[in-house]
């Protein structure tokens, strides 16, 4: 028999009662993340990334639904053996040096003495931070903070690792340092489960993104296909005839700077235009088509309401490739 899955959320809610008020964070979320696959949840704030992480990790208990980690509830102990977490705006205490905080929460995690002195220089070499090791935290920037909890979540070499917003407040340089760790970790067979607001960084990094809106998942797939060419294309010609053209059903063609972009409906309107800036003397030097990025997918799922229905997948027949 195969082993579970190290993360399956099966329809869970969350609900929050405040001043007599009903509050839904999390409306019938369901989700997998495959063994060895880095995955993004991204969403506005309030959207119920957070929540939705603490239930994962059993630190919060969902009013309906189930979710199991490595197919056990994530309130087992067993479940949460060798799991490593990066909550969002963690501190820690400012008299610490790096090594002697990675040292604290590597025995409160029950790692031997000899695990971490071979741990501590590994990790912390890792990040970037040899140098820094024996300074006190007080001292450290927000990155090199950010830097060191990370290290902190990898002391148990965990083959799953969940990250809430693992590079808030990081400069360029140190967010590049950053995915460079967790895609070394992901080769090394680690799961990661990324929260994040920052669309590059789980674009770069993340095989499978799901889009949360209101508690509630409206798109769910590969960064490829959430991205995937549309019949929009990139028009540039070494020759072009008089301008404007004249309208074509089916066709939408604008001028942009030093090219044309042109929406079609479908194929055949698209051809119609290619011959028809061949019929009156234009020479096409290239018809490329265009994909949207993936901010761009997010900001019309969060603006539109008939964007996508609750827990919509991409891929073939609906399914989730």
């Amino acid at each position: 028999m195969s082993p579970p899955p190290p993360l399956e959320v099966l329809d869970v809610h969350q609900e929050f009662r405040r001043l007599r008020q009903r509050l839904v964070a999390l409306d019938g979320v369901s989700l997998t993340v495959d063994r060895g696959e880095a995955y993004g949840l991204l969403g506005p704030n309030g959207a119920g990334k957070t929540t939705l992480v603490k239930v994962c990790l059993g630190l919060s208990r969902p009013t309906r639904g189930q979710v199991l980690l490595r197919g056990l509830d994530p309130a087992h102990p067993r479940a949460r053996l060798r799991v490593g977490y990066l909550p969002e705006g963690h501190r820690f205490p400012a008299y610490h040096t790096g090594v002697s905080a990675l040292h604290f929460f590597g025995r409160l995690a029950g790692l031997e003495e000899a695990t971490l002195r071979r741990r501590i220089p590994e990790l912390l070499e890792l990040v970037g931070l040899s140098d820094r090791a024996r300074d006190r935290i007080g001292r450290y920037s927000k990155g090199m903070t950010q830097r060191l909890g990370l290290a902190a979540a990898l002391l148990d070499d965990p083959d799953i690792l969940f990250l809430d917003e693992p590079t808030d407040g990081v400069d360029p340089l140190g967010r590049r340092h950053i995915r460079e760790v967790l895609l070394a970790t992901q080769e090394r067979g680690t799961t990661i489960f990324i929260n994040s607001h920052l669309l590059s960084e789980v674009e770069r990094t993340c095989d499978r993104v799901a889009i949360l809106k209101s508690g509630r998942i409206v798109r769910e797939g590969s960064v490829e296909e959430l991205t995937r060419p549309t019949l929009r294309f990139r028009l540039r010609l070494a020759h072009a005839p008089a301008w404007p053209l004249p309208a074509l059903p089916g066709v939408e063609l604008a001028a942009r700077n030093g090219h044309f972009e042109a929406a079609a409906a479908d194929l055949e309107s698209l051809n119609a235009l290619v011959d028809e800036l061949r019929r009156q003397g234009g020479l096409i030097a290239e018809l490329a088509p265009l994909g949207s990025d993936l901010e761009e997918v997010f900001v019309t799922l969060l603006t539109d309401e008939n964007a996508a229905a609750p827990g919509a997948r991409v891929g073939t027949s609906g399914e989730r490739p």
